[in-house]
């Protein structure tokens, strides 16, 4: 009995207003039904239909208990419209009050096979999009965003609790999407712009490019400035072998493939902004950059918990339905069985020869 009214306590009702419905068959019975014409008397004009109308007497108790249940399906239909739901236990979420932009570069350079994965040779981006994954996976009550560019940045994802998304569009992205330059400008003017809606004192910006900023129009120290006004750390990562193996027509030789790297202007960048600058030059330190990123001090917030609701309607549609199929299969079978007695009772009785 505790229990049961326990329970009761926690029922809440999304639409109670549906209960209005209830005494709608009522209404519709005492008005649509039409009358039937009162008779002085009770006539019998023969003892076989008197013997007729007792036995139907059975099958008028037999109406009663199909009006009965019909009322009761509507009842529990009614019930399952108002949405009946259980609030659940109060469930802390996890804010450590970080807010991170991920903006990645995708240009045509990061097609660049120099980086060395389980002792294969792969293309830059797909690297990153190994090591990112395992760093989304460590943000749990971080806020993350997700800024694409090449040519142009976009904001593939704003920022979110989402992570399974944000992981969804990073291994989405493909090379040459944004354009084949590098708009390290735009990216970092995008990047603080989303996030000037959030605390001050939790804005950050993680940058990976192996280029310099050859398009966009902002100047990437410009940018960075902005990013210190609006109290934006950006962490920028430099990434490209310094050295690798190529094919040529005199055979094999070494060539630099980040020699376009503007390291300067990422080291600035970072020294603006309070962040931090770092040289990823194979796929090891790459993995460590973002182990560092990943002890960023975070930012107490006030807890925040969530109260699951565990809905409760599909209990009474479930009984509508199953009452509703009952009456008619019972409705179905009466015919029936009236058809089966009338042919058992016309049907000659075959005798012997």
């Amino acid at each position: 009995m505790n229990t049961l009214l326990a329970f009761m306590e926690s029922l809440q009702w999304h639409w109670p207003w549906a209960f209005v419905l209830l005494p709608l068959p009522l209404l519709a019975r005492a008005f649509l039904t039409p009358r039937q014409p009162q008779q002085s008397a009770l006539r019998v004009s023969r003892l076989q239909q008197w013997s007729t109308e007792q036995q139907n007497a059975g099958p008028g108790r037999e109406s009663n208990l199909k009006r009965l249940l019909a009322l009761l399906a509507w009842c529990c239909l009614v019930t399952a419209v108002a949405r009946p739901f259980q609030m659940g236990e109060a469930v802390p979420l996890p804010q450590s009050g970080r807010d991170l932009m991920l903006a990645v570069d995708i240009s045509g350079s990061m097609q660049v096979e120099d980086m060395q994965v389980s002792g294969s040779w792969t293309q830059r981006l797909n690297a990153v999009k190994y090591v990112v994954n395992d760093f989304i996976d460590q943000r749990q009550g971080d806020r993350l965003g997700l800024i694409l560019f090449g040519s142009n940045a976009y904001v593939q994802s704003p920022l979110t609790f989402d992570r399974e998304t944000v992981r969804k569009y990073l291994l989405e992205a493909q090379i040459g999407l944004a354009g084949e330059q590098t708009a390290i400008g735009d990216a970092i003017g995008l990047g603080v712009k989303r996030l000037l809606s959030q605390p001050s004192d939790s804005r950050v910006i993680v940058l990976l490019t192996d280029g310099a900023n050859t398009a966009g129009e902002v100047d990437p120290v410009k940018a960075a400035g902005l990013a210190a006004d609006n109290q934006v750390r950006i962490y920028t990562i430099a990434l490209g072998a310094d050295s690798m193996v190529v094919p040529s027509i005199f055979g094999s030789r070494r060539v630099n493939p980040s020699r376009d790297l503007d390291e300067t202007t990422l080291t600035e960048i970072a020294r603006v902004t309070g962040g931090e600058f770092y040289r990823a030059r194979n796929f090891e330190e790459l993995q460590k950059i973002y182990d560092v990123i990943d002890q960023l001090e975070p930012t107490e917030k006030d807890p925040e918990q969530f109260r699951p609701q565990h809905s409760l309607f599909q209990w009474p549609l479930g009984v509508a339905l199953t009452i509703a199929m009952l009456l008619w299969l019972a409705q179905a079978a009466v015919p029936a069985f009236q058809r089966l007695s009338h042919k058992s009772e016309t049907d000659p009785v075959k005798g012997g020869q």
